[in-house]
């Protein structure tokens, strides 16, 4: 018969405390040796047959987000009836997270996951608060009372939260009057695995038209007219877990544009307006009365006789 890792009673711990001690660490492979080679011991009968050991189930993917928790669900045969159960994390490193002997529960165990994990009385793991390098494969071993062995191969993957998307509008020179050519660019910083779509507001279709979406859906172009001043277009950003947007009207940035180049054509008609004043003036100083090489001279002596002659 398996000895129990601690006396027995429920110890369905989530977050190490005074009253109770961490478990030494043990290797998991080890432990889960142990389990399987006493399990048949226990409970052997010469009438009994035991099913070979140990059988796998498929794997199944699990999605979370960084900051939430998951639920790795436990799952067997019906009338599987468990005896003991332990969960292992796999990948990146093999840590043993969670065990449970005859209705004893225990996870305070030495791994990444300390004080993250909640093993529930139906054998199933939570994990949580969860974080970005969380994510990897799990196992669990289920043993009955007859020595059965059920494993059971899980994949978690962790994401990000979306965060909101910046739209950036370029403006394009169109060859139609009063028409606006504009390409709206979406973005998200650092987040993998995402997914771009574009909405008209205001409309029941969800999508825009393929022939105008360009770089996998992350630029949209579009026409617009004076009618089109109120419409807006918004800019969806997904992954599994999560989803962020945000609402542009591209009308704005056209206007905008044309006032831009209207001060443009003020500026080519004052700048040479400027300059032939400025040249006006110079010429005006050059060509006066005192300018010019005999001009100065005259100058010059008109000011030498009324020095020499002051005023009484």
């Amino acid at each position: 018969m398996v000895t129990p890792p601690h006396p027995p009673g429920p110890h369905a711990l989530s977050s190490p405390s005074s009253s109770n001690c961490l478990v030494p660490r043990l290797s998991a492979s080890l432990l889960v040796v142990m389990v399987i080679a006493a399990a048949p011991l226990g409970y052997f009968r010469p009438w009994r047959k035991t099913a070979p050991l140990p059988v796998a189930a498929p794997g199944a993917h699990v999605q979370g987000q960084v900051g939430g928790s998951v639920l790795l669900a436990a799952e067997c045969h019906p009338g599987f009836q468990v005896r003991e159960a332990i969960w292992l994390s796999l990948w990146p490193s093999e840590e043993l997270l969670a065990t449970s002997f005859r209705g004893s529960l225990e996870t305070l165990y030495h791994s990444r996951f300390l004080g993250r994990t909640r093993l529930h009385h139906n054998l199933s793991l939570e994990l949580g608060p969860l974080e970005s390098g969380d994510s990897g494969n799990f196992s669990v071993l289920l043993v009955d009372t007859e020595g059965r062995a059920w494993t059971q191969i899980l994949q978690l993957k962790v994401y990000d939260a979306v965060p909101r998307p910046t739209v950036q509008v370029f403006i394009a020179v169109s060859q139609q009057p009063k028409t606006c050519q504009a390409f709206l660019s979406c973005w998200v910083p650092n987040i993998s695995d995402i997914t771009y779509s574009w909405r008209q507001e205001g409309t029941i279709d969800f999508g825009i038209e393929p022939h105008g979406l360009f770089t996998d859906g992350q630029v949209l172009r579009v026409s617009l007219g004076p009618e089109d001043k109120g419409m807006a277009f918004s800019c969806i950003v997904s992954n599994p877990v999560s989803w962020n947007s945000t609402i542009v009207t591209p009308w704005e940035s056209c206007h905008h544009e044309a006032g831009k180049a209207s001060y443009k054509d003020v500026l080519l008609v004052v700048v040479p307006v400027l300059l032939l004043l400025i040249l006006a003036g110079l010429s005006a100083w050059y060509w006066g009365p005192c300018s010019g090489r005999k001009k100065k001279e005259v100058c010059a002596d008109e000011v030498t006789l009324q020095t020499e002659n002051p005023l009484v």
